[in-house]
């Protein structure tokens, strides 16, 4: 990486190489006359009077703007506790003009044909020709003895190489920049040489060795099992891509059977997690068979809540343990060596599984929902049938039904009816059946 004598450095081997430019391709006899090759600002080269004028090549950097690219590639540079993670790393273009000045006509045009040839056959600079640049022998007769730091830039040892292109300067940006300069125009022409790397040698914090790779060590060989690799596109990590009732209802109920599918599967045993949101609830299930690559299926209990001598009371194969409501699905797979790997989760609601019991009475047709799991204090209740819903209040304690009555019901019709709990209907079309049938209850 380059320190922070490397814009310098950069001036200095271009300045080099235009030098021998011209040396090699004899341009004094060209001439007729001597030259100066020179790193100046524009206005100092050109003299007050047209007598005294040298011929003249110039190269002024005019410019220096951030690397778009690897402006902040090196972020964040510390830790939360403000230590040096790695060192910042500065990335500039280099913008130059290069002007040529000279007393006799043509002159200056000779001068700026030699130094476009260059630079348009050295496109990239070599990094030896970099270090040929700045060795000591090679530039004793050239440099002053101020410049001798230049040579520890370490600019060839940077990543990047460097490279020179033109730059197309408009009308506008020529004028704006020679009126800047408070000097005569003169025939200009501008490069960018891009990039440069500029980094403070200083210590940052390490990282520790790595001790594992992927997990225990084997008990026999004592070597770690290294990083888990699938021999296919698919993803090495349990992934989670769909949650699917078997019933084909797009929500799960108490006592159906439930199938996941995605990918690594299989990578240990499985652990179907269940996570109600806004809660720290989890409850875990094992699957109906050992895990396939693609495929996980699980049951959901049913039935009356376990009593308290039941040794699964309070476990997720406790219905009572279940609450109408949105649930995430994932899955935690523990290997062989107790690593645990967890999926990513999916979204789906348990929906209340229940029956309708439709029953005359005084004012109407009472409507009654059974509910599996119960419904519990704090849930919102609705009952619907047909088009028409009421709602009911909260309960003060777990119940496993709901009861309403309508008025206006036609006896002898077959109603859909749905228990709506939290938002959540019963399900009213049956899926098994082809084509699929609408569940309904006769009004008495």
């Amino acid at each position: 990486m380059s320190n922070v004598l490397a814009i310098a450095a950069v001036t200095q081997i271009l300045k080099d190489l235009l030098n021998d430019a011209l040396i090699d391709g004899d341009a004094s006899q060209a001439l007729g006359a001597d030259f100066t090759v020179t790193a100046l600002p524009p206005d100092r080269i050109v003299a007050e009077q047209a007598s005294d004028q040298t011929t003249h090549l110039n190269l002024f950097l005019h410019r220096i703007t951030p690397n778009a690219a690897l402006r902040n590639t090196d972020l964040p540079t510390r830790s939360h506790d403000s230590q040096l993670l790695c060192r910042p790393r500065l990335a500039v273009d280099l913008h130059y003009i290069l002007t040529a000045v000279a007393a006799e006509e043509l002159h200056a045009e000779i001068l700026l044909g030699y130094a476009m040839q260059l630079f348009h056959e050295t496109a990239i600079l070599p990094r030896e020709q970099i270090r040929s640049a700045l060795e000591i022998s090679g530039m004793d007769q050239i440099l002053p003895q101020d410049f001798d730091l230049i040579r520890a830039s370490d600019l060839a040892d940077q990543i990047e190489l460097l490279k020179i292109t033109p730059h197309i300067l408009s009308m506008d940006d020529m004028s704006k920049m020679w009126t800047a300069l408070q000097a005569n125009y003169r025939t200009t022409v501008a490069y960018d040489v891009s990039l440069v790397l500029i980094e403070r040698d200083f210590p940052t914090r390490p990282s520790l060795p790595v001790l594992t790779r992927g997990g225990l060590a084997d008990p026999v060989t004592g070597r770690d099992p290294g990083v888990l690799v699938r021999p296919d596109l698919m993803p090495s990590v349990p992934t989670l891509t769909a949650v699917e009732p078997t019933d084909g209802q797009q929500v799960m109920r108490l006592g159906n059977d439930v199938r996941l599918t995605g990918y690594a599967l299989d990578i240990g045993e499985a652990t179907v997690l269940f996570r109600l949101p806004g809660t720290d609830t989890v409850l875990e299930l094992a699957p109906l068979a050992p895990s396939t690559p693609n495929r996980i299926t699980f049951r959901l209990p049913d039935g009356p809540p376990l009593g308290a001598g039941n040794p699964l009371a309070g476990t997720a194969n406790d219905p009572d343990m279940w609450r109408i409501g949105p649930y995430t699905v994932d899955v935690r797979l523990t290997d062989g060596d107790g690593r645990e790997t967890t999926s990513n989760g999916l979204a789906i609601a348990l929906a209340p599984r229940s029956a309708a019991v439709a029953a005359a009475v005084p004012g109407g047709t009472e409507i009654t929902m059974s509910a599996e799991p119960r419904i519990q204090p704090g849930q919102s209740i609705a009952v619907l049938i047909g088009q028409q819903m009421e709602l009911l209040a909260s309960p003060v304690a777990p119940v496993d039904q709901a009861q309403a009555v309508f008025a206006g019901l036609n006896s002898g019709d077959a109603l859909p009816v749905r228990l709506r709990v939290d938002g959540i209907d019963s399900p009213v079309i049956d899926m098994t059946t082809d084509p699929p049938s609408l569940e309904t209850v006769v009004i008495p």
